[in-house]
């Protein structure tokens, strides 16, 4: 590797590198402390891109100059400098690559064989986050209404929108579900969405399900005065996803919903930029990928920045409020990922999910800001004088929060029967599984 010219070489000083034709991954690599980690990352970098464990007579200085990735960062935490610690069994470092995206184009599933593919396989490796350069984003359209043009479209100026997901996940009557989703939607909710456990089954059709559900939210946008989008789950194999989300803007569905790790993000973009309604990205799978420390790949990069990328209007993502099991600090930088300028891609509203009930309305708001979705499922359908008083009492938690006025005092004002009820049933909501 010494003989060839230094432009060759899996090596480039980050100064030196032209930032619009790499994508740069930052790593964390645990390795043994005989390791040589300058030598495994160089390795890593020729490993996915041009080469393999021995040189080969086509990988010329030619393809290394145009092809080959680049180590431009090798950091040790802590960083030893003259002797190490005689007990050490493992070294932690942070590593960044930079690879030459003509490799693999404007698409996300070459990008992922090629930032984390074969070397996902070599033990102690998480990808902790992607920079994009802007000539590559332009390739991507990204969400059609995001944050401004759901706000339009619902005629919610300022505060956070409301969610519900139809409880329960899977149920056989589609009249079932139209009742539950008119109660939610009639008591205040902007949103109703199919549980991601639902989405096309014999037993409860998108045929079926769709002209019901509109029917039942026509019925309550008439007599609430507001607007309400039913985000229809389409999730389905290649290439019946594609067809469902025809079919279901024919049906009269006015929003879509997928499973975008289950579809696939090729799947998933291509639903985004064929539709001319909103997306909503649901994120189960993510925990498969993302939740080891030590390998795989970062949630605010899985489920952050690659859905919006995508095209994403909204992504469900885990909330630490209530049963989600989940660092504050690693949802916030998710939540951070989906709203921060970002070129040509506009934002995607966050939707933080999992056992969250009107007594966390406050905490989520201090953290997330208004542009929030709140999502609530049993906090809505489990309350005490049903759906319609869950959705209401989450829409005064929202209207305290708004005011500036403690929700927990709110709740004991009159005219607020729903929220005081739903905090003396919850208080905060963490109350732990009720099997």
């Amino acid at each position: 590797m010494d003989k060839l010219p230094l432009e060759a070489l899996p090596l480039a000083l980050p100064d030196a590198i032209d930032v619009e034709k790499y994508v740069i991954c930052t790593y964390y690599v645990g390795a043994p402390p005989f390791i040589d980690v300058r030598e495994l990352a160089q390795f890593a970098a020729i490993e996915q891109t041009t080469g393999t464990w021995t040189m080969v007579p086509g990988e010329t200085v030619a393809v290394r100059k145009r092809h080959v990735a680049k180590v431009i960062g090798i950091y040790e935490v802590p960083q030893y400098e003259y002797s190490l610690p005689k007990d050490i069994e493992r070294r932690q470092y942070i590593l960044q690559i930079a690879f030459p995206w003509e490799n693999f184009g404007a698409q996300i599933p070459m990008l992922l064989s090629t930032v984390i593919g074969n070397i996902s396989l070599y033990g102690r490796v998480k990808c902790l986050d992607m920079r994009f350069p802007k000539s590559w984003l332009k390739e991507f359209k990204g969400p059609k209404f995001g944050i401004k043009g759901l706000r339009k479209l619902l005629g919610v100026k300022k505060r956070p929108i409301l969610n519900n997901m139809i409880k329960p996940c899977v149920y056989t009557s589609c009249d079932i579900g139209a009742q539950l989703a008119y109660e939610a939607a009639v008591g205040g909710c902007d949103i109703i969405k199919d549980d991601e456990l639902l989405a096309n089954p014999a037993f409860n059709t998108l045929e079926d399900r769709i002209p019901a559900f509109m029917e039942a939210l026509d019925r309550a946008d008439s007599e609430k005065g507001e607007k309400t989008l039913f985000t229809v789950n389409i999730t389905d194999r290649v290439p019946h996803v594609l067809e469902n989300a025809d079919r279901a803007k024919e049906l009269g569905a006015n929003a879509l919903m997928v499973n975008f790790f289950a579809v696939g993000y090729s799947a998933f973009r291509a639903v985004c930029e064929s539709t001319t309604l909103p997306v909503l990205a649901h994120m189960d799978i993510t925990g498969a990928i993302s939740y080891s420390p030590i390998v795989g790949i970062s949630t605010n990069i899985v489920t952050g920045k690659l859905p919006r990328i995508c095209g994403s209007d909204i992504t469900v993502f885990p909330a630490p409020y209530g049963k989600a099991p989940v660092l504050k600090e690693r949802y916030m930088s998710v939540a951070h990922d989906m709203i921060m300028p970002l070129h040509n891609i506009d934002q995607t509203w966050p939707m933080p999910s999992g056992g969250i009930s009107q007594g966390h309305v406050e905490e989520l708001i201090d953290d997330m800001g208004t542009d929030v979705v709140v999502a609530a499922g049993a906090g809505i359908h489990a309350h005490p004088m049903g759906p319609r008083a869950g959705a209401i009492a989450f829409r005064q938690a929202i209207d305290a929060k708004m005011q500036g006025i403690p929700v927990s005092r709110y709740a004991k004002e009159e005219g607020h029967e729903e929220l005081k009820t739903a905090m003396e049933a919850w208080g905060s909501g963490k109350t732990g599984l009720d099997l």
